[in-house]
């Protein structure tokens, strides 16, 4: 196979320097896996056409935007599993420290990298490391799109309106993407020299600058291998009841696979194979996935109240000085101490497991559109608590979900009420309704003191 049809499959140049021989870098980052991954296929087809060196290389910054212990720890005990998968196929595994935009063109330059490939993210932090690539080296830059089944470009060229108006656009193209993966195959033992030294994990875990006071989670085991077994677990026992349970709080019904395919420890492409059957699944996970990545990949403002439709943001202004009559400092919300045992539940749930259930985070966020000053605070207070807390923070899901809730974009207008303006509401007495929101409070609520005392 030639190297133009891996790059023009699910792939783009980020800059006119043609591949030439030697050594290809794979330059990891939201897709941290082995199998299933569409940018080392990509990366490992090019050296074999070459017969150069590959190599695979992640860049841990110290410090990043609300990111703690919590997070890194999930990510780095993922990190160390997709080394050990590397090296079984000789493939080396480089661990760089620092600011990509300086560590990356650096280690490329030294090492005389001829081509890079890399994953692809619609957020603005990553989009910047790769501009500043594209400017500071003279290797091949080619970007794909690992994450999403129907790559981002090839979905939509706009910012969709909604799940209504990119579902045709992804569903018209999944018989040409949503394919069988090819393996990875073992490289020729040469691929990794002798004097590769493995990463010392130690040295990785002392450099970082986070928050360590946030521990890390214990109900659910990082990495590929467990990403796999919680599939296997869903398929066997929730997903027969998944339609009908998914929107009970109470029930363990979800597929717990949010964290992996937040770190790309799993191939969202690889589940969509075996869950096409599962009509509401299959929706959450391909067509609001791939919206959500939409919607932060077109939306330069996907992280503030400016990414509002017009309608929207003259409702919510037009509402602003409307009365409160609960209002809470971002601490309050924090240590989940307001009048609302369902609301405390929920971010409850979030502070200890990091995680919250899919439902009641809408509920949650549209109480803080309630319960604060202007809807720029609720916005900057949602994120806030949701990337400091849930293990799949700051994420294009996160962003596109409090986006809904606040600021009405993938919505309608709705009747006109007090502070809310024309946003869609919610309120407790429709969560009693729905289901035993009781049961759910009673899980969740004893343990809300843990973190704070």
């Amino acid at each position: 196979m030639s190297i133009e049809k891996w790059i023009n499959t699910r792939s783009r140049y980020l800059n006119n320097i043609p591949v030439k021989p030697g050594p290809v870098l794979y330059w990891m980052s939201r897709d941290q896996r082995v199998q299933h991954n569409w940018a080392l296929l990509t990366a490992q087809n090019i050296a074999l056409e070459l017969q150069s060196p590959l190599i695979v290389a992640f860049n841990l910054t110290p410090s990043f935007p609300l990111a703690n212990l919590r997070h890194y720890d999930f990510m780095l005990t993922g990190l160390k599993e997709v080394e050990q998968d590397l090296l079984s196929l000789n493939i080396p595994f480089i661990m760089l420290y620092g600011d990509p935009q300086q560590t990356l063109p650096a280690y490329i330059h030294q090492n005389r990298i001829s081509t890079v490939v890399m994953d692809f993210s619609p957020l603005k932090i990553a989009k910047q490391w790769k501009e500043t690539l594209v400017t500071q080296t003279q290797a091949a830059l080619i970007e794909t799109d690992a994450h999403n089944i129907v790559p981002i470009w090839q979905a939509s060229d706009k910012q969709e309106y909604a799940a209504r108006t990119i579902r045709p656009k992804i569903h018209k193209q999944l018989p040409q993407y949503l394919t069988p993966i090819p393996a990875i195959q073992p490289m020729p033992p040469h691929n990794l020299p002798q004097s590769h030294q493995p990463t010392d994990w130690n040295i990785t875990y002392a450099q970082l600058k986070s928050n360590t006071e946030i521990k890390p989670i214990t109900w659910l085991t990082p990495g590929p291998q467990a990403a796999q077994q919680t599939l296997d677990h869903f398929l066997t026992h929730k997903a027969p009841t998944y339609a009908t349970d998914r929107n009970e709080p109470s029930k363990d019904a979800l597929s717990n696979l949010s964290p992996y395919l937040h770190f790309g420890h799993i191939s969202a492409q690889h589940i969509a194979h075996q869950t096409t059957h599962l009509e509401s699944f299959f929706e959450e996970l391909v067509v609001r996935r791939e919206l959500a990545d939409n919607f932060c990949h077109h939306n330069p403002h996907y992280d503030s109240l400016a990414s509002a439709p017009n309608w929207a943001q003259q409702t919510l202004a037009d509402h602003q000085q409307d009365p409160r009559e609960y209002l809470y400092t971002q601490q309050e919300l924090e240590q989940a101490l307001t009048h609302d045992p369902a609301w405390n539940a929920a971010q409850t749930q979030m502070l200890t497991t990091g995680k919250m259930h899919g439902y009641m985070r809408m509920y949650w966020a549209k109480k803080i559109l309630e319960w604060t000053p202007s809807p720029a605070e609720a916005y900057q207070i949602a994120i806030y608590l949701n990337d400091t807390y849930s293990i799949d923070g700051r994420d294009p899901n996160g962003f596109t979900g409090i986006a809904w809730a606040i600021a009405g974009v993938h919505d309608r207008p709705w009747k006109e009420r007090p502070i809310f303006g024309k946003i869609r509401y919610m309120n407790y007495n429709g969560l009693k309704r729905k289901f035993d929101i009781q049961s759910y409070i009673e899980k969740h609520l004893p343990s809300q003191k843990s973190l704070f005392n």
